[in-house]
C-alpha cells in the first residue's frame, strides 16, 4: 500500500466555522474511506493576537509543531504551508485570499466567495497568474448524498429537471440575536444579511442541480430578485427571494425555473422537524427531496407511478466510543460524527496532488457566476455594502 500524502494546511482566523473545519480536517481520512490523501495544520494565525492562535491549536488539538502567528502576513509566508483556509467574514474574503495568492499559497475561501463579482474575478486572475489552486469552499456540494443526487438527476430518473426551490430560513429574531448590530449576519461592514450568507446556500442547490449539469450555451439564467431591509443596521437584508430562468431548447424540456429564497424571520421547517423538505428537483416523472440545505443527511426520492425511496446518508468521523465531538453554531453531533467538511478539504488535496487548480463540483467560472446572480438582486433592491467592502483595490485595510 502507498503511503498517503501529507496536505499541510495554514487556518487563516480562529472563529467558529475555522474550529469546525480543523476538527473535521483532523479526523482520519480512513473514516471516510480515503487512504491516498491525509492531512495536518502547521500553522494558524488570528488577526487579534499569537496567544489567540495558541488557544486555538489546542482547541483544536493540531501537533504541538505547529505554529501560531498573531498576523495573517506571517501565516502566508510560513514555506511550511501548502494551503490557507480562509475563515474570516466574506467581508474580508477578498483581502484575505489575495494576501495568499500574492504569496504564491493555494487557497481554500470560505463562502461567499467574494462581496462581489468583481473582486472574485480578480482572485481568479490571480490565481491563474501564480498558478496555484483555489476553491470556494461550498463544503455541501462536495458531500456524498449531493454527488449521488447529480447523478440521479443525469440518469434521468425524473426526467429533464423542470424546476427547483431551495430554502434556507433560520428564524434568529435578529433584534434580540444581534442587539448591538455588530454580528456579521446583520453588520454592513460585514457585508451581513441574509442574501450573501444563507442565500448563498440555496443558489448552490439550484446551480448544481441546473447550472453545473446543462451544457455551456444554456448557462445563462435571467435573473429577478427582491430583498427585505433590515430595518435596524439599515444596509443588511433579512430576506431574500430569487427567480432563476434558465433558458433551455424544447429537446431538453424548455425553459426552467427556480425560486431561491432566505430568510432570518422565518424558519425553513417550523420547530426544527424534519419532515419537511428544504430543497425540492422536480422533472416530469417525479421529484427529489432534500431536508437539510447545510447539512444533508437525508433524501427521498417521489415518482409519479407511486415509488417512494428514502436513503439515509449518515456524517463519518471517528465513531462511538471515540470522545470525539463536532459541531457548528452550538450544536453538537453524536459522539465520532463529523461535521462534513472534511469532504471539502479532501477535494481540495486531491486537486494538490493531481494539479488541477479548481474544484471537480465547483469551478471558478461557476463561482463568479453565483456572485454575479447576487449583484444582480443587490442592484434591483439598491442594496449596497460600504465602499471599502466593495472595493477590488488591495491591500486595504479593513
Amino acid at each position: 500500500m502507498s503511503v498517503p500524502k501529507t496536505i499541510h494546511w495554514g487556518i487563516l482566523a480562529t472563529g467558529e466555522i475555522a474550529t469546525t473545519f480543523t476538527k473535521d480536517l483532523l479526523a482520519s481520512p480512513t473514516t471516510r474511506d480515503v487512504t491516498a490523501i491525509t492531512h495536518t495544520v502547521v500553522a494558524a494565525a488570528s488577526s487579534s493576537s499569537k496567544s489567540r492562535a495558541e488557544y486555538f491549536l489546542r482547541q483544536c488539538n493540531c501537533p504541538s509543531t505547529a505554529n501560531a502567528y498573531g498576523s495573517y502576513e506571517e501565516l502566508v509566508h510560513d514555506p511550511d504551508v501548502d494551503i490557507v483556509y480562509i475563515a474570516t467574514p466574506h467581508s474580508h474574503h477578498y483581502q484575505n485570499a489575495m494576501l495568499a495568492l500574492e504569496a504564491g499559497k493555494n487557497v481554500l475561501c470560505e463562502k461567499a466567495f467574494t462581496v462581489n463579482a468583481a473582486q472574485a474575478k480578480k482572485l481568479v486572475d490571480k490565481a491563474r497568474e501564480k498558478n496555484v489552486f483555489l476553491m470556494e469552499a461550498v463544503w455541501t456540494r462536495y458531500f456524498p448524498i449531493c454527488v449521488y443526487l447529480r447523478q440521479v438527476i443525469e440518469s434521468g430518473t425524473i426526467g429533464p429537471v423542470a424546476r427547483v426551490m431551495a430554502d434556507l430560513s433560520v428564524a434568529l429574531s435578529p433584534e434580540k440575536s444581534f442587539a448591538d448590530g455588530k454580528h456579521r449576519m446583520v453588520n454592513p461592514n460585514l457585508a451581513g444579511g441574509a442574501l450573501l450568507d444563507l442565500g448563498v446556500y440555496s443558489l448552490n442547490w439550484i446551480f448544481q442541480t441546473l447550472y453545473y449539469l446543462q451544457p455551456p450555451e444554456t448557462r445563462k439564467p435571467q435573473v429577478i430578485g427582491a430583498l427585505k431591509m433590515y430595518d435596524a443596521t439599515g444596509s443588511a437584508d433579512e430576506t431574500a427571494s430569487i427567480v432563476l430562468t434558465f433558458p433551455r431548447p424544447q429537446s431538453a424540456g424548455g425553459d426552467a425555473h427556480a425560486i431561491a429564497t432566505a430568510s432570518m424571520r422565518v424558519a425553513t421547517p417550523p420547530g426544527d422537524r424534519e419532515n419537511i423538505p428544504c430543497v425540492r428537483i422536480q422533472g416530469l416523472k417525479g421529484e427529489i427531496q432534500i431536508f437539510n440545505a447545510v447539512r444533508p443527511t437525508r433524501f427521498r426520492l417521489v415518482l409519479v407511478d407511486g415509488t417512494v425511496e428514502d436513503q439515509a446518508w449518515p456524517q463519518p468521523g471517528p465513531g462511538e466510543g471515540s470522545g470525539w465531538y463536532n459541531g457548528f453554531n452550538g450544536k453538537k453531533h453524536a459522539e465520532g460524527e463529523g461535521q462534513g467538511m472534511f469532504w471539502e478539504a479532501d477535494e481540495a488535496a486531491f486537486a494538490l496532488v493531481e494539479g488541477r487548480k479548481e474544484g471537480r463540483y465547483l469551478g471558478l467560472e461557476e463561482s463568479i457566476r453565483i456572485m454575479e446572480v447576487m449583484d444582480e438582486i443587490r442592484r434591483q433592491a439598491g442594496l449596497r455594502y460600504p465602499d471599502k467592502i466593495e472595493t477590488t483595490d488591495f491591500p486595504v485595510n479593513l
